[in-house]
């Protein structure tokens, strides 16, 4: 309230420039409408710098006796910005005339106007011209409007704060005004001002209405708040009665209230008490509110309560998981965040209990976003599985029971979680293994099967567990060999075709044969049609396994090729019983020999590719010869995966560690800081110092950053040398451009044009200039960005010749705008990551091919350079690895994303050579990031690029 206020016009025309005699033309012959239009002209060219102190008089004879409400609005504009003081510092004698208009207004009959006048006077910082309004003001505290009574209060404080010898009783005013005035539009106002002025006549008319404190209007209550929240800093001995009475407003049912009062409590004091009844307010909002964002900033001020107080939040982890009734989405993650964070020992049962609930509703739902509202719910009961180990077991058979109704995505995500549990948690692994066996009896997504594959041949570790996996598979393959099956059933389907003819489906006659939608049809089609109904019938009744291997998904076969032999490694470190290990991998040979017959036949829907050709004859090839017993195979079957994937999970818990120590770090206090108390401090600290102090302490551009950023524009032989400063904001580029006359003449009329190219569009445009000999300007100029697309700023500089038709242009030269200074690093998980790809339709595929000593040394380069981070850890493993293949991800201010996967190798005593794939939403920034990769690639002389 305190703060100044300005009205600030933009400007539609930036070409029309009028002189001040144009100016009093225009305000001497127009009509009301044409004046408006010039008085908006004259605002902003006032605005702009050129204040005009000629145009007083003008706008005193023609302007202000008009009686149009829009002209006397945009004259009170005028009268706020107006030079009105002399050059010697007196009061210019045209103000005598101003005053007297406003005091007329003053006591003018439509209250509007009286209302738009006092709003005009708070503005005032003119002792001179604030005397003589004083006595209107006064009587302006008994107009019988509203309007005009809420703004002569705020009126009279203005007044007080410019020059308090003018109004010393101000404070009595405004609290006889409080002692009769019924409107509560106008009781807050005048409380408010009260409490800046005199602090013991506000809390006196706190306490009288203490009686009917619930009853009141809620921007009294709001105000009341305020003032107790300031009051307690100075008076800390009321704190108690302040808590005793936000404690009652806690319970208004206005939910602004409710707010306010919830974050006063918890100023006022560390009390569990209060602070577990604010959080409930919190809970009721965030539960109660139809808004989102009211429900988001509850959340937040949970969130900053649980900080503060680690445990106080135990006892509303339920009622915080009641927030998941809303539908958005963006909500219900926040909820889920915080009611993991303050989920205990004590009440996991119960989270894991309500989110299986929430899963149950959520996968027979059909709105929207219910996919991406069941994977945050199955994550959530994935920490929870991880966190504390007495529920992993429960959560993991919970899991598992959904698989077989989740979508692939969803189910895929069940397997992930299921892999990490099963790492963890070794007790767990049989159980786990025989839950999963039972789960994977309904599942047909080939990527669910090769996950569960990879967990029962790792972790299969028990004879029966071993026996159990095989006896499985066995029967998902089903009957061997596949092709001689397959031909038989073929045979199968041609007898029953053959009888269908002898029964006269297809007789040869020439009648037409009737379909059963009542169609007719030839006798081909409908023989067509009855094939494709028996082949589908047969396709249904194959085992999971077999049928999505004849629909040519070969990468499945090769996983349950390395799913065999491993299970046969294991079951030989675990048993010496020769006879039923010399008939597992007979079978084995058997399936794996089956599935290479049946993937160069015209039975499978694709043909077999030749990585998985080729891996499942290395395997056969392993069992024919009989090198089960080599170490070299038990180690890189049996013990690099797993050793790698417990990696992995290590390396993630680390970071994981690293980001909860440094939240740790930025609350906790260090034993060498002062402490600072309260009582004892000579300033009282308020939320506005602290605010003016971070602003004071902004840092400064570091001279060498700017040296860098600097764009020349022009040549040093032009007439006008011009160079820019390019700064860039969050959503906008500013140009600081310095122009030197390099002439002896004086440039008139001097303007600099941008135009600019992309998604970027020039906001401000400088104006007309003169520049005098070898005479410096500088101006500025902002272009708005839309996206992270490259764009292109060019002009050129105009002005007059030594003729008045002649015109010298001067052409700028183009400035670039880096695409990288809106790319951050980002981080996503690889399910999203693998999402994100697949829906991205828009990629741009570069051909590297270099010189660069290491694979890591190329890999960090093209990280710095495009601001993207690594996704996949571990990426080089040693400096003997001769491949790399890395996800890289980045995030754009403007909310896009830019995927990018990288697979380069070094060939020996050679260059790097590879691709970088960029794929992203938009066509712009695929083309932008491909464009930095292979500028990068051109920075070295050893480095060469081709861009497909």
């Amino acid at each position: 309230m305190s703060d100044v206020a300005y009205t600030i016009l933009g400007e539609s025309n930036f070409h029309e420039q009028l002189t001040v005699q144009e100016f009093k033309t225009l305000l001497e012959k127009g009509r009301d409408e044409e004046k408006i239009d010039t008085m908006k002209k004259v605002l902003i060219t006032m605005l702009n710098g050129n204040l005009m102190p000629s145009l007083l008089m003008h706008i005193i004879r023609f302007v202000m006796p008009s009686k149009n409400k829009e002209l006397k609005k945009l004259l009170y504009f005028y009268w706020e910005i107006c030079p009105k003081y002399e050059e010697n510092g007196k009061l210019r004698q045209e103000m005598i005339l101003v005053c007297n208009a406003i005091q007329h207004d003053l006591a003018h009959p439509n209250e509007y106007i009286r209302g738009n006048t006092l709003r005009f006077v708070t503005k005032l910082k003119e002792p001179e011209l604030i005397e003589p309004l004083i006595p209107p003001i006064r009587q302006c505290l008994e107009h019988r409007h509203a309007y005009v009574r809420k703004n002569a209060a705020f009126a009279i404080y203005s007044i007080f704060k410019v020059s308090d010898h003018l109004l010393p009783d101000a404070a009595e005013v405004l609290g006889n005004f409080l002692a009769v005035e019924t409107d509560t539009t106008c009781k807050r106002n005048a409380f408010a001002c009260l409490g800046q002025l005199n602090r013991e006549m506000a809390l006196g008319y706190l306490q009288e209405q203490l009686a009917d404190l619930v009853s009141l209007d809620s921007l009294l209550q709001l105000a009341f708040i305020e003032f107790i929240r300031k009051d307690s800093i100075v008076a800390p001995e009321l704190r108690e009665q302040y808590l005793s009475i936000v404690s009652e407003l806690l319970d208004s049912p206005s939910s602004s209230v409710g707010y306010e009062a919830a974050i006063t409590l918890t100023v006022l004091t560390n009390s569990q008490i209060e602070v577990a009844s604010a959080a409930s307010k919190f809970i009721d909002l965030a539960i109660k509110e139809a808004n989102t964002t009211v429900k988001t900033i509850a959340l937040e001020r949970l969130r900053e309560l649980y900080l503060r107080n680690v445990g106080i939040l135990d006892d509303y982890v339920l009622d915080v998981l009641r927030i998941l009734t809303t539908s958005d989405l963006g909500v219900r993650k926040k909820a889920l965040d915080l009611s993991l964070d303050i989920t205990s020992s004590g009440n996991v049962d119960d989270v894991v209990k309500f989110l299986k609930k929430e899963l149950t509703k959520s996968i027979s739902s059909n709105e929207d976003k219910s996919i991406e509202y069941r994977q945050l719910l199955i994550t959530a009961i994935h920490k929870c599985a991880l966190n504390f180990n007495s529920v992993a077991a429960d959560v993991v058979d919970l899991l598992l029971g959904f698989i077989e109704q989740l979508n692939s995505a969803a189910a895929s995500e069940v397997v992930s979680f299921a892999k990490e549990v099963v790492e963890k948690f070794p007790a767990l692994r049989s159980k786990i293994i025989n839950r999963l066996l039972h789960a994977l009896e309904n599942v047909k997504s080939g990527k669910v099967y090769r996950g569960s594959l990879w967990i029962l041949s790792e972790y299969a570790e028990e004879e029966k567990d071993i026996q159990d996996v095989w006896r499985h598979i066995r029967n998902k393959i089903g009957e061997l060999p596949i092709l001689s099956t397959e031909k038989r059933l073929q045979n199968k389907e041609a007898v029953v075709s053959n009888e269908n003819d002898e029964n006269g489906y297809t007789n040869g006659s020439s009648k037409p044969i009737i379909l059963p939608d009542g169609s007719y049809a030839t006798e081909n089609a409908f023989t067509a049609e009855l094939e494709k109904h028996v082949e589908d019938k047969t396709g249904e009744e194959r085992p999971t396994l077999r049928a999505l291997i004849l629909d040519g998904d070969f990468y499945l076969a090769a996983v349950l090729s390395s799913t065999l032999l491993k299970l046969i490694l294991s079951f030989q470190k675990i048993s010496s019983n020769t006879k039923i290990l010399n008939a597992m991998k007979a079978e084995a040979m058997l399936i794996m020999v089956s599935i290479l017959r049946v993937g160069e036949t015209s039975f499978s829907k694709k043909k077999i590719d030749e990585d998985s050709q080729e891996r499942i004859f290395s395997i056969v090839r392993f069992l024919a010869e009989n090198k089960t017993d080599d170490d070299f195979i038990q180690h890189a079957f049996l013990d690099d995966t797993k050793t790698a994937f417990r990696n992995l999970l290590i390396e993630a818990d680390k970071k994981k560690a690293q980001k909860d120590k440094s939240k740790l770090q930025q609350a906790a206090q260090q034993p060498y800081d002062s402490i600072s108390f309260r009582q004892f401090s000579k300033e009282v600290d308020t939320e506005e110092y602290s605010l003016e102090e971070q602003l004071a302490a902004s840092t400064k551009d570091d001279l060498s950053s700017k040296l860098k950023k600097i764009v020349q524009l022009t040549g040093f032989s032009d007439s006008v040398y011009a160079e820019a400063y390019v700064k860039v904001h969050q959503f906008d580029v500013v140009l600081d451009v310095l122009l030197v006359n390099q002439t002896t003449e004086t440039l008139r009329n001097l303007t600099v044009e941008f135009a600019a190219l992309g998604d970027l569009k020039v906001i401000d445009k400088p104006g007309t200039q003169n520049v005098g000999p070898h005479g410096f300007l500088r101006i500025q100029a902002t272009i708005k960005v839309t996206s992270a697309d490259t764009g292109v700023i060019f002009g050129n500089i105009i002005y007059d010749g030594e003729k008045a038709n002649d015109s010298n242009i001067v052409i700028l030269n183009d400035i670039n705008v880096d695409i990288m200074d809106y790319i951050k690093p980002a981080t996503c998980s690889e399910a999203q990551f693998r999402k994100m790809w697949n829906e991205f339709e828009w990629e741009n595929k570069i051909i590297v091919k270099s010189n660069v000593a290491t694979l890591k040394e190329y890999l960090d380069v093209l990280l710095k350079g495009t601001n993207m981070n690594c996704l996949t850890p571990g990426a080089i493993i040693g400096e003997e690895c001769q491949f790399l293949s890395a996800n890289l991800y980045s995030h754009s201010s403007f909310g896009e994303d830019a995927l990018a996967n990288l697979c380069i190798e070094k060939q020996a005593d050679g260059p790097i050579i590879g691709h970088v794939r960029i794929r992203s939403k938009g066509q712009g920034l695929a083309l932008s990031m491909g464009d930095r990769v292979a500028a990068i690639a051109r920075q070295s002389n050893t480095a060469t690029v081709s861009v497909v």
